[in-house]
C-alpha cells in the first residue's frame, strides 16, 4: 500500500496586533471552558444557559481568531474556544453551562491545514488535521464537500463534528486535486470507500 503525507500549513498573517488575555469576560470565559472539558469533549449540544450576549470576536477566513481588533496568538487558548464552539439556527456561538456568547464567523471556523493520503482509489483514505489540532478521517462520518469559489473555482470543505466545517486551506487545495478520480464523468475524490464529486468530467 503506497502512503502519501503532505503538510500543508495555512498562511495565517493577520494584520492585527497581538493579544494578550485581561481579567475580563474573555478571562472567565475560559475558566469557563477549562473547567467544562475538565472530563473530556464538552457536551454543548445539552446547554442551554439562560445569560446570552455577544462577544466582540471574529474567526476569519484564514483560521485566525480575533478579539476586539487583535489577534489571539496563542494557539493553546484557540484550542480551548474551539472546544465550546456551537452552530446554533442563527449563527455560531461560544457556549458554557453558564453563558452564551455570540460570535462572527467570515467562512468557516476550522481550517484543514494539513493532509495525509493512504492506498488508492476506494481503498484511499484521507486525513485531514484542522488549526486547532482535531484529526478528521474523511468517509461517512467526516463528509467532503465543495463549493463554487468567486474566482470560478471551488472550494472544499470537510464535516469536523456536529454542524462544524473545516475550509481546506488552500495549498492543500491543490493536494486534494491530485487525488482525483473519475466516476462515472465526474471528478472527485475516494475515502473511507466514499466517493466525494468535485465537479464534471471535461469531454
Amino acid at each position: 500500500m503506497q502512503e502519501r503525507q503532505l503538510n500543508v500549513m495555512a498562511d495565517q498573517t493577520p494584520s492585527a496586533a497581538p493579544w494578550e488575555p485581561a481579567p475580563d469576560r474573555m478571562t472567565a470565559l475560559a475558566e469557563a471552558a477549562r473547567e467544562a472539558c475538565a472530563r473530556g469533549v464538552a457536551p454543548v449540544h445539552k446547554w442551554h444557559p439562560e445569560r446570552c450576549g455577544r462577544l466582540n470576536l471574529v474567526i476569519r477566513a484564514d483560521g485566525s481568531w480575533i478579539y476586539e481588533g487583535s489577534a489571539i496568538r496563542r494557539p493553546a487558548l484557540v484550542k480551548l474556544f474551539s472546544t465550546v464552539l456551537r452552530r446554533d439556527p442563527d449563527g455560531y456561538v461560544l457556549v458554557t453551562p453558564a453563558e452564551k456568547l455570540d460570535i462572527t464567523v467570515e467562512d468557516a471556523p476550522f481550517l484543514a491545514v494539513e493532509l495525509a493520503s493512504d492506498g488508492e482509489g476506494p481503498q484511499r483514505r484521507i486525513r485531514f488535521r484542522t488549526n486547532v489540532d482535531e484529526v478528521v478521517d474523511v468517509g461517512p462520518e467526516h463528509a467532503l464537500r465543495f463549493e463554487e469559489a468567486a474566482d470560478g473555482g471551488f472550494k472544499p470543505y470537510v464535516h469536523v463534528r456536529s454542524d462544524l466545517w473545516a475550509l481546506v486551506a488552500r495549498s492543500a487545495v491543490y493536494d486534494l486535486v491530485d487525488l482525483a478520480d473519475e466516476r462515472d464523468g465526474r471528478l472527485g475524490v475516494w475515502s473511507g470507500g466514499v466517493f466525494f464529486p468535485m465537479a464534471e468530467a471535461s469531454a
